[in-house]
């Protein structure tokens, strides 16, 4: 039993006494205990759903791309939509962990070990993507701008190939990022742990021994990976944009599709961190270190990016009606109107209404409230990005090119294993590593007082 539990927390979430180092210690060490029948339960389901992942995946690399609705017009479609809202869910894990960091917002300190690790699985994630689009996957090493005998070189003007660039520098220094801030926190693993486990920790520890010139070292090395990463919260899902914006194609020619697609990024990347972080709240019993502030301070980011979200949507529809342009007018109606209008309004309503309830004080500190809200942000934020590509492409300039894409059972089940995919990384990573910072709630806690006469000791 934690000590957490022996501080009696009540559940649901009610403010806790302050926690002392120990506790810490103790409380995020007992995450990593042999887990129960539940957490089972839940790798058996994820198991099942990536298995039907595989399945569909083998069957559509030995039918055809045929399998997975892929006809013209729209050769693009549920994948890419897929491979887009992944790349926007990394985004929250490096706001909150670096620009949040640069400006010392200590209530990020309990949540943004979940959510760098929840960067590096959705990019993971999203990565799959292209290789699943790719058909012949074995052959996606022809998509790498490098020389070759065949003089195969990809157009460096092309927006795909500036993908490539953006989101491995991303993922490179997420990934360090989210290493350098593990060795502390591994060490202190490493100092609970006995026998076999002790020696991996040891070695994962890289040495860490807690002293003045490793934390001097710490600091500064952690202060300039976070200065590096900023600037990529702007950068990449820019440039993810820009493979739509830098075609002619109708409701995809547009200069407000950068600031678009990062602001909705950030959006749906702060809904699934409230999807990771409040089960393992209430599971772990951490009410003390996840409190009714911190989930007070995420429904509020989620409401100011999803009103800047619908700002977006109605000069969206503004310019497309003001423009005079008949064939941007045509194709904007028939959204509304025709075969997918059921998605474009589906999106409207999680991502443009249902936030509107966090105005509500209460809401914003309910999890029940936020944990529903939040899987209507990962919903509307999951067809805004079919909105963009799959009607636009199948009504643009020529009539006799228009059609209608239908998804099919291979695709729809590629799509969802790969939520299978992301869940089983992390799932796994909560019970090998500390799912939170063991030292920076360490420094937002009060001082041990070093005589119990003065302040009791903690």
């Amino acid at each position: 039993m934690s000590v957490a539990g022996e501080r009696h927390i009540p559940p649901g979430g009610a403010q806790a006494a302050t926690p002392s180092y120990g506790d810490v210690n103790r409380d995020v060490l007992a995450t990593l205990r042999p887990p129960g029948n539940l957490y089972f339960a839940w790798m058996c389901i994820v198991g099942l759903l990536l298995t039907c992942f595989f399945l569909a995946w083998g069957y559509q690399i030995f039918a055809g791309m045929g399998t997975a609705g892929k006809r013209t017009p729209q050769m693009w479609a549920m994948y890419i939509t897929s491979f887009v809202f992944w790349i926007g869910i990394g985004h929250a894990g490096t706001l909150i962990s670096a620009v949040l960091y640069l400006f010392r917002a200590r209530w990020r300190t309990s949540i943004y070990r979940a959510a760098e690790a929840m960067t590096i699985f959705a990019v993971m994630t999203a990565g799959l993507f292209p290789l699943i689009h790719a058909g012949r996957m074995w052959f996606a090493y022809f998509l790498l701008p490098y020389p070759n005998q065949r003089y195969l070189w990809p157009n460096f003007k092309s927006p795909l190939v500036w993908d490539v660039f953006a989101i491995s520098t991303y993922l490179s220094i997420s990934a360090v990022f989210f290493i350098v801030g593990l060795v502390p926190d591994i060490a202190a693993v490493r100092d609970g742990s006995v026998g076999w486990r002790r020696r991996i920790y040891a070695m994962l520890a890289l040495g860490w021994e807690g002293s003045d010139s490793q934390w001097r070292h710490y600091r500064r090395a952690y202060g300039l990976l976070a200065a590096l990463a900023t600037p990529l919260v702007l950068s990449v899902h820019s440039v993810v944009s820009w493979d739509f914006a830098m075609a002619l194609v109708p409701g995809w020619h547009s200069t407000l599709f950068a600031p678009f697609f990062v602001d909705g990024a950030i959006f749906s990347g702060f809904a699934m961190v409230l999807v990771l972080v409040l089960p393992m709240r209430y599971f772990f019993n951490l009410n003390a270190y996840i409190t009714a502030r911190h989930l007070d301070m995420m429904a509020k980011l989620i409401l100011v990016t999803g009103l800047v979200l619908t700002y977006f949507y109605v000069c969206e529809l503004f310019t497309s009606w003001y423009s005079g342009e008949h064939i941007e007018k045509a194709s904007l109606f028939w959204r509304l109107t025709s075969s997918y209008a059921w998605a474009l309004f589906t999106m409207y309503f999680c991502n443009c209404v249902s936030p509107l309830i966090l105005f509500w004080k209460k809401a914003r500190t309910s999890p029940v409230i936020l944990y529903v809200v939040s899987i209507l942000v990962l919903i509307g934020m999951w067809f805004e990005r079919f909105n963009i590509i799959v009607p636009s492409l199948g009504h643009d300039f020529y009539p006799y090119t228009w059609g209608i894409y239908v998804p099919t059972v291979t695709d729809s089940t590629i799509v969802i294993g790969s939520f299978a995919w992301f869940f089983l990384l992390f799932l796994g990573f909560i019970k090998v590593m500390p799912s939170l910072s063991v030292v920076e709630v360490k420094e937002t806690l009060p001082p041990p007082m070093k005589d119990a006469a003065h302040g009791g000791h903690h």
